[in-house]
């Protein structure tokens, strides 16, 4: 699916999210609900698009076990891509970003801890996440 629209330096922030773990596409939906301005696009790491993406700004693609999100030509990852997205959320929800005031070493220390067992826990799909149709166009392919 192609967007009518190309990725934008900060008129589009993105998301680029593992497309077969349920829990980084049940993230993804939590954020369709509740980004209301309806600016978050989205692609899936396994996307041509994310890959293209991530070659631009310099992102190593050896080994992505994290979110990528990036906003005003800044890629954030981890703890701290999670944190700023809770920007672009609506109350109570954006109040989880001042879980970001406590140090970067404990709260990667926990993302990365569920990042190596999402599959467990949360289980893997066959293909990648197909969204509503009411949806497709926040997404990138």
């Amino acid at each position: 699916m192609q967007h009518s629209k190309s990725y934008q330096n900060n008129s589009n922030p993105i998301v680029l999210f593992d497309g077969v773990c349920n829990l980084c596409t049940t993230s993804v939906r939590f954020l369709l609900a509740f980004n209301q301005k309806e600016n978050l696009h989205f692609a899936s790491l396994q996307s041509d698009y994310a890959k293209k993406l991530l070659s631009r700004f310099q992102v190593p693609t050896t080994d992505l076990n994290t979110i990528i999100f990036i906003e005003n030509n800044q890629v954030y990852t981890k703890s701290t891509a999670a944190f700023e997205l809770t920007k672009h959320v609506t109350y109570p929800w954006r109040a989880m970003y001042y879980f970001s005031y406590l140090p970067k070493s404990i709260t990667d220390w926990i993302y990365n801890l569920i990042s190596k067992n999402r599959y467990n826990w949360f289980g893997k799909k066959n293909h990648c996440m197909i969204p509503k149709p009411e949806w497709k166009h926040r997404f990138f392919e």
